[in-house]
């Protein structure tokens, strides 16, 4: 849990609150600031319209939702920061996420000479938050920065990058996670204008998709990706958590409450504020941790091939949308999860079970 906010959630849970949305709906927070984020505007390259509106917006869903904002934008003058506030992790650490809103720096050429949004020095401070357990969100042009930082693509997910887009069109967009808490409260299907992007490659074996694009019913493009067109999702990174939504260009998507509603959602599971849905945790998370308990036994090898097997059956039943055939056959993965006497493992597979339980309604 983020350290940052973990005395709020010891609160809710303290009388008993449920993590959707809808209980949040009136600020439940004792002080009137309870935690801090930072929103992210600076750009090198072109530059978003909506970075204004989307600031204005986030400021006020910080007083409406208890937590206050800090803001570094060169280009918003009467807001910003004196200076960079990515000095080190230990000063980042007083924010609970940090909100990366179209920051475009104009490295999509790939020309490792150009100048990056984030110079070495604030990279490594940056790397050193999320390690630490800080927060992401990643907003529309987010993926269209840093493109000569791996890492950075890692982080907003998957090594998706920006690629193109068409023209502005109404398309439908197809809610895959409703159960998560930034999802809970939109439509199975939500039909919107906006700038939709295609990316570099697809995320999904990597992140958990939130929500994908139906291109069925709009023009893609250059750089389509057909049936499966991940828009937006969330992962456990590194420490960290982060969350990502590819659409928001127009302005008017930063006075739509729906969507407003959306981006909260993710600004508080990144700040570790609300869980739920799983919790963003993904088969090859879980794979990872498995595979980092190998100390050589002989109890580890029989029950990791066991679980392995268990852990295929699962994903290819989650993948062929059997999702109540994938909690079941999780079930058994993590029964002899028990056996490890790894407390994280049974947990992360507890997410799993979750996450599928929730998709078969």
């Amino acid at each position: 849990m983020n350290k940052h906010v973990q005395r709020s959630v010891t609160c809710l849970t303290a009388i008993g609150m449920t993590v959707g949305l809808a209980a949040l709906a009136a600020p439940a927070h004792a002080d009137d600031d309870d935690y801090k984020v930072l929103v992210v505007g600076e750009t090198l390259g072109f530059r978003h319209s909506h970075i204004d509106d989307t600031t204005l917006a986030m400021m006020k869903l910080g007083e409406e939702n208890g937590f206050s904002v800090d803001v570094w934008d060169s280009q918003q003058a009467d807001l910003t920061l004196t200076s960079t506030p990515f000095t080190s992790a230990e000063d980042l650490d007083q924010y609970a996420t940090i909100i990366f809103a179209s920051p475009v720096d104009a490295t999509n050429d790939l020309d490792p000479e150009r100048p990056r949004l984030l110079d070495d020095s604030e990279l490594e401070a940056f790397q050193g938050y999320i390690h630490g357990g800080g927060g992401y969100v990643g907003l529309h042009a987010a993926t269209d920065s840093m493109h000569t930082v791996p890492w950075y693509s890692e982080l907003t997910g998957g090594g998706a990058r920006f690629i193109a887009h068409p023209q502005q069109q109404t398309a439908t967009m197809r809610v895959e996670s409703p159960n998560h808490p930034s999802t809970s409260m939109l439509p199975a299907e939500w039909e919107r204008f906006d700038e939709w992007y295609n990316f570099s490659t697809n995320p999904r074996d990597d992140v958990h998709v939130l929500i994908t694009l139906d291109e069925s019913t709009y023009e893609p493009g250059r750089g389509a990706m057909g049936e499966d067109h991940p828009l937006a999702w969330c992962q456990n990174f590194e420490g960290g958590r982060s969350w990502y939504e590819g659409a928001g260009h127009t302005d008017e998507s930063w006075s739509d409450p729906v969507f407003l509603e959306h981006i909260l959602g993710g600004i508080e599971w990144t700040a570790g504020l609300v869980t739920g849905g799983g919790d963003c945790v993904t088969f090859s998370e879980v794979d990872e941790i498995l595979t980092d308990l190998d100390d050589g036994s002989m109890k580890y090898s029989k029950l990791s091939m066991q679980l392995m097997a268990y852990f295929d059956q699962a994903e290819a039943a989650a993948d062929a949308g059997r999702h109540f055939a994938s909690a079941q056959t999780l079930r058994k993965a993590q029964g002899k999860a028990h056996g490890l006497q790894d407390d994280i493992l049974v947990d992360k597979i507890g997410d799993l079970i979750t996450w599928q339980k929730g998709l078969t309604s």
